[in-house]
This record gives C-alpha cells, sequence and structure tokens, in this order.
C-alpha cells in the first residue's frame, strides 16, 4: 500500500471513516428549538486557566523519562474544534524519533519485567491519585482539544482514572494454574509473563479513557509501552506522561510520542519493528485492517477495537420512558462521537410514535455551543470532514423519504464544527445510517414489525461492537441477548462502559478485551512448565 493512502487512512479519523445516510416519517420541524449557546470562539481557555500551567507540554514528547521535541524540528498545529483557533504545536515525530522511543521501552522492559506486581500496583496507584488531584486541568484540556462539554470531560477523566485504579488492583493477583500431568512422574504449572514492549495507538474521541485503558494492563503485567497519542487531542495524553513522571514511572518504561502527517511513517514502524511485541489500536475498520497486515510480518499480538454499527431496539413490551433516556445517553453522549453510540434505533410500530415524540422532545432540550459554558450540553464535531459526513447522511435519508423532526442541519453561526442534534423518522433500509456508522449527533428512527424481523436487521452489517434492546420479558432478554451478533449488549441501559466489564467487539469492530480480568490478559502470555524425574518412591 503507497504511502500516500496509508496517510490517507490515518489522519481520516472514525467519523470520516465511516459515512452514508438515512431517513423517516413525521412532521418536518427544521425550526430547531434547541437552545444556543454564546459564539465558541468567546469562550477558549488560555493557558493560565489550568491550576497547573505546567500540564499543558507544547513541542515536546515524552520519551525515556525526559521531554524531547522531534530530531527535525518540525511540529505539527493542534486548533479548537468549537473555534477553528489555534491552540498549540506539537512535535511531528519521524520513524527516527519513534524508533528511539521503542529502544527506550525496549531497555526498560529488561528491569521493569522484574518488579513485583506489587510494586506496579503502588505506582498505578499513585498515578491514579494525581490524576484525581489534577481532574479539572485534564478536564479543561480535554474540552479545549475535543471539544466536549466540561461535565462530559471530568465525566471522561473519572473513568480514565478508574482504569489505573482497576489495574492496579489487579497487578498482585496475576496468577498461574497448576494442572495435574497424565504422567505420574511430571509436575505441569504455568506462569503468565508480560508480553514485551507495547505499542498503543489511541483516538481522539477519549483523550484520556483510551490512554489509561490501554497502559493500565499494560504496566500492570510488567509490559513497557510507546503510546502514540491522536493528533487531533495530543495535550491530553501528554499532561499524562507529565503525571506519570511525578508518580515515579522508571524512565522508559511509558513513552508518548506525537505525529500527523507523519502518523502513516510512525505507524509503520511501530507494526513492522521486532522489537515492539503487541499493537493495541482504537479506531476505524480500515486502519486496524492495514495495522493487522503491518503486523503480520512479525506475528504481534493485537488487540484492535474497531468500528461499531450499533443497533438499539425498542420493543412493544419496553418502559417507553427508559428507553427514550437510555436512547438519549446512548446516542447523543460526546455529540455521537463514540464507537458505542446507538446508529440504528429500531422502534417497534405498537409504541414507535410514543417513542418518537418522547425522544424528540428530549432532543429539543439540549442546549448546543462551546463547552467551557456551563450551559452548554452538547459541543461541536472534532473537524469539518465529520461535519460533512454528517450533513451528507441526513441529506442523504431526506432525499429517500425521511423526515427531518428536529435539528437537520450545521450550525455556523456557533463555529466551524457545529451540527445540530437531529431526529429523522421514517428511516429505511436503503439509506446509508442503516449501513455506515454516524459518528455524530444524528437519531434516525427505525420501525419494525417482529421480533425475528428486528434481530436480522440488528445482525445484517459486517461489525459488531455494540448492541441495545429495551424489553420487560424475560424470555425476550436472554433470546435476543443471545442472537445479536456484538460484543457487547446493554439490556435497559444505554450506558455500558465499565472498567470492569470487557470492552471489544467481533466480526469486523476487531477482537481482544480491554478492562475487566480479560483485559490484562491481552498483555500477558502463558508459559507451561513441565517438571519431571518426579516417579521415585518416597525415601525411608
Amino acid at each position: 500500500m503507497s504511502l500516500s493512502l496509508q496517510k490517507t487512512l490515518f489522519s481520516v479519523s472514525r467519523a470520516a471513516t465511516k459515512s452514508r445516510f438515512q431517513r423517516s416519517t413525521l412532521p418536518v420541524v427544521l425550526s430547531l428549538s434547541l437552545s444556543c449557546s454564546r459564539l465558541a470562539s468567546t469562550m477558549a481557555p488560555k493557558v493560565s486557566g489550568l491550576k497547573d500551567p505546567s500540564l499543558f507540554k507544547q513541542d515536546v514528547c515524552y520519551v525515556n523519562g525526559e521531554w524531547v521535541k522531534a530530531k527535525s524540528g518540525k511540529t505539527f498545529e493542534v486548533n479548537d474544534p468549537a473555534t477553528g483557533k489555534f491552540i498549540g504545536t506539537c512535535p511531528e515525530f519521524s520513524k527516527e524519533d519513534t524508533q528511539t522511543a521503542i529502544t527506550a521501552a525496549e531497555t526498560a522492559f529488561e528491569s521493569f519485567r522484574k518488579t513485583t506486581g506489587r510494586e506496579r500496583s503502588k505506582l498505578l496507584r499513585r498515578w491514579y491519585d494525581l490524576m484525581v488531584e489534577n481532574a479539572e486541568d485534564l478536564a479543561t484540556l480535554i474540552t479545549w482539544e475535543n471539544g466536549k462539554p466540561m461535565a462530559d470531560a471530568k465525566g471522561e477523566v473519572t473513568y480514565a482514572a478508574n482504569f489505573f485504579e482497576w489495574f492496579s488492583e489487579e497487578a498482585p493477583r496475576i496468577y498461574g494454574d497448576t494442572i495435574p500431568s497424565s504422567t505420574p512422574g511430571n509436575r505441569v504449572f504455568t506462569i503468565k509473563e508480560p508480553v514485551g514492549v507495547c505499542a498503543l495507538i489511541t483516538p481522539w474521541n477519549f483523550p484520556a479513557a483510551m490512554v489509561t485503558r490501554k497502559i493500565g494492563p499494560a504496566l500492570a503485567v510488567g509490559c513497557t509501552v510507546v503510546c502514540k497519542a491522536p493528533g487531533e487531542t495530543p495535550y491530553t495524553s501528554l499532561a499524562l506522561a507529565e503525571l506519570a513522571h511525578r508518580a515515579g514511572v522508571p524512565k522508559g518504561v511509558v513513552n508518548f510520542i506525537t505525529a500527523l502527517d507523519n502518523t502513516p511513517a510512525v505507524g509503520e514502524v511501530l507494526t513492522t519493528d521486532p522489537t515492539v511485541r503487541k499493537v493495541s489500536f482504537t479506531g476505524s475498520t480500515p486502519v486496524g485492517k492495514l495495522l493487522m497486515k503491518q503486523c503480520s510480518g512479525t506475528l504481534k499480538k493485537l488487540s484492535l477495537e474497531l468500528g461499531g454499527n450499533a443497533p438499539f431496539i425498542v420493543f412493544d413490551d419496553a418502559d417507553v420512558d427508559l428507553a427514550v433516556a437510555g436512547a438519549i445517553t446512548s446516542k447523543f453522549r460526546s455529540s455521537g462521537q463514540t464507537c458505542v453510540c446507538a446508529n440504528r434505533i429500531y422502534v417497534q410500530r405498537g409504541v414507535y410514535d410514543e417513542f418518537a415524540q418522547k425522544f424528540a422532545a428530549k432532543v429539543r432540550e439540549f442546549s448546543v455551543g462551546n463547552g467551557f459554558d456551563a450551559a452548554v450540553t452538547h459541543g461541536p464535531l472534532i473537524h469539518h470532514r465529520a461535519l460533512d459526513k454528517v450533513d451528507q447522511h441526513v441529506r442523504d435519508a431526506e432525499a429517500k423519504g425521511a423526515k427531518v423532526v428536529v435539528g437537520g442541519h450545521k450550525m455556523p453561526e456557533l463555529g466551524p464544527n457545529f451540527f445540530q442534534p437531529t431526529v429523522l423518522t421514517g428511516m429505511t433500509g436503503d439509506m446509508a445510517m442503516a449501513a455506515e456508522e454516524t459518528f455524530g449527533p444524528v437519531a434516525g428512527l427505525f420501525p419494525f414489525d417482529t421480533e425475528d424481523e428486528v434481530v436480522r436487521l440488528a445482525n445484517a452489517t459486517l461489525v459488531g461492537l455494540a448492541g441495545y434492546f429495551f424489553s420487560r420479558d424475560l424470555h425476550r432478554v436472554f433470546r435476543v441477548a443471545e442472537h445479536l451478533e456484538v460484543g457487547m449488549v446493554g439490556v435497559n441501559t444505554g450506558l455500558i462502559s465499565d472498567p470492569a466489564s470487557p470492552f471489544g467487539g467481533v466480526k469486523e469492530s476487531g477482537f481482544g478485551r480491554e478492562g475487566s480480568l480479560y483485559g490484562i490478559g491481552e498483555y500477558q502470555t502463558t508459559k507451561m512448565v513441565t517438571y519431571g524425574g518426579m516417579g521415585l518412591p518416597l525415601q525411608t
């Protein structure tokens, strides 16, 4: 694959790599009754607005325990998605810079792998405590570079820190097994060992949580890491690196690097260098396939959390108010820019109109604007490519018969990347939203008649990350949960993320699990030891 194509695949985020459109049928209410916040351009913070300005790291990455610039001196710009204005610059790391980080991790691994689980536990706990102490500043950085409202950003910081807490508790409890041998003179047991140097490639939509969800288990078992921060949101990752330094993480154990234009080249080094034994990636399915292909030359261990197209099903026997609340949470969190957002909302005809009316009423209550405004509930999309894709999905749905009930348009009066939270009714299977992940604040409501029909529709996709359904029939709960082809199911809830729960998908949504007791195994290998010569009689 050409470098230019790799660059396209890497630089186009999940929001830009999944596109199409859909519709529905109810009254068209194009005059959105969403309350609009003040213009985003008036709300941008200054570095001095941080309680600890030293958490804002410009033009440096964290390699081998030191803050370093790119050897070339090159940098790239980071802009505020709410205003389009310049935030700062970050190093444009090259292949050579990346190789230096890998070497640092390799050197550190030889000693770090020998630390005890209890030592690693205390290290992660100190990092967790520092995240909690600096939660407000971390949330400020997230809102600044990602655009999500402060309330969401604070929630992400808590969620992110909890991965360090969870894996700090798992670190001392890494157990092998004693296995009864079929040969009387042999004794068989297993040892869990760290896989080695890990390359972690994280996305922009959760700039703190996706970092800690990967680093937590890696450090817990004794691995060292090179973390490639997202080019759109690098400053949160670099702030976490500063806190790692303060927590006393030994040099070379964690290395944070940044790149934008050089992302394909950096990714190629991380996936082809034989020193790297494990790659964990969260992002789009096309990029995941590329990384998997590149990793095949050295047969690296892989965890891939890729794109989704989550079905959200409301049965006639559901608590409609509960289902509406769940759909609001699942669909519009982070303005629809999460991999587990409800993408296809299927509502049984018996409750379709009631659900649509109540759902639309809740969406009309949203306040759109800059995330630093306390009254705002929903912020901008990450960039213009994401905005254009969302708009295309709405226009496609409209053209094929869907009705816009709420929203449906860009909001240039607020800033360059805002789109009205949108509800569409009368959606059909020939619309783009039926096949593609929107990754934006657009909810399309599809009617259905029977359980068999909706399960078939829900599974009619190449991906399978999350799925949701609402029902009060216990038999149906087990039937549908078992038949949905996804890695995670939410029953009567729209929020399924928890450090204690295994996160991951099936089909082209990837493989491997993050979080939970299963997540720690992704960074380990199992070594079997057979000890022979034990068949002698007892001494007298």
